[in-house]
């Protein structure tokens, strides 16, 4: 029996909302720009994605809805029960007038946009591929076999196999370009910025995939602690001290999530006394792995680490 938020009970499980649609750039900066016009209109949902929308936008309403699905899966915008769109504190930290990659240039905003898509449950595709598939190659016919078992012993309702299909192909064409055959549209090749993370490698002549486990140059060391605290705040709010194991194996934790050996985990967290300034500690105190607090674990903190990333840049370009 597996462990981790899929295998609670009443998990809801999502296989769409996309439309098919992977996320393309641009799309989160337009759909945060729609939510901070129409925030002071009370109940501004239908302002946001209705027909007015559609002509703002340029697009179908399909592709309204998806621009829609991929705002909230990463939490750039957020939407409550009486009918309001708001931006989120990310949102406005990456694409408000003051942000800092609204065009997401930089490699720190495409990990932290996988982390949020990745890191939780709410996109089951996305979160049982990094932290359940079993092996490191896979082939789409196989994964959805998989799920669809996975839905079947769950006893998910109304999962059907078409529409797993759908999720798991948009899944891959969102970190892989191009197709093991080479037969990619020209459009495939632009469609997600999150191809550039190379997470995801076509691998041989047929429709065969490979997670491309290892060291993460590009992640930065802002969107590492500010990932490692979010999971902190989700998984063990309470404790002073975060296992080795939970950081590099737990569901939806940084290890999975980044692909990363244990030997990558254990350098990054060697690390956190100099990057934190003290503030998280790597200790190996009676022989337990573990990584010692003193700060808060939440979403505010988590938050506060993102812009160190941007300001090494600055210096770096600046020198």
């Amino acid at each position: 029996m597996g462990h981790g938020p899929l295998f609670e009970q009443g998990y809801n499980p999502q296989f769409s909302g996309h439309e098919t649609f992977p996320l393309r750039y641009g799309w989160l900066k337009k759909a945060f720009d729609r939510a901070i016009e129409t925030e002071n209109q009370p109940g501004n949902k239908s302002a946001c994605w209705g027909e007015d929308a559609i002509a703002r936008f340029g697009v179908g309403k399909n592709m309204v809805a998806s621009m829609r699905h991929w705002a909230k899966a990463a939490r750039v915008i957020e939407e409550s029960a009486d009918d309001s769109v708001r931006p989120t504190d990310f949102g406005r930290l990456l694409f408000g007038p003051n942000g800092l990659d609204p065009f997401m240039e930089h490699p720190s905003t495409l990990w932290l946009v996988h982390w949020q898509l990745s890191a939780r449950p709410e996109k089951t595709t996305w979160f049982w591929a990094f932290s359940h598939y079993p092996a490191i190659q896979f082939e789409r016919d196989v994964m959805v076999r998989q799920l669809v078992r996975l839905a079947r012993q769950r006893g998910w309702k109304r999962v059907a196999k078409h529409t797993v299909e759908n999720d798991v192909r948009c899944f891959v064409r969102t970190y892989s370009s191009r197709m093991p055959s080479g037969r990619a549209h020209h459009d495939d090749s632009l469609e997600s910025p999150l191809t550039e993370l190379g997470v995801i490698k076509a691998v041989g002549r047929k429709d065969g995939f490979r997670f491309a486990r290892g060291p993460k140059p590009t992640l930065g060391d802002g969107a590492f602690i500010s990932s490692l605290i979010d999971f902190w705040s989700r998984y063990s709010p309470g404790a002073g001290a975060l296992s080795f194991e939970a950081i590099a194996h737990a569901p939806g934790g940084p290890g999975r999530v980044f692909l990363l050996d244990e030997n990558d985990v254990a350098d990054r967290l060697a690390a956190l006394d100099d990057t934190t300034g003290g503030k998280l500690l790597w200790s190996e105190t009676a022989g337990l792995k573990q990584v010692v607090r003193k700060l808060d674990v939440n979403h505010d903190v988590a938050l506060a680490w993102i812009p160190a990333d941007y300001d090494s840049m600055t210096q770096t370009e600046a020198a």
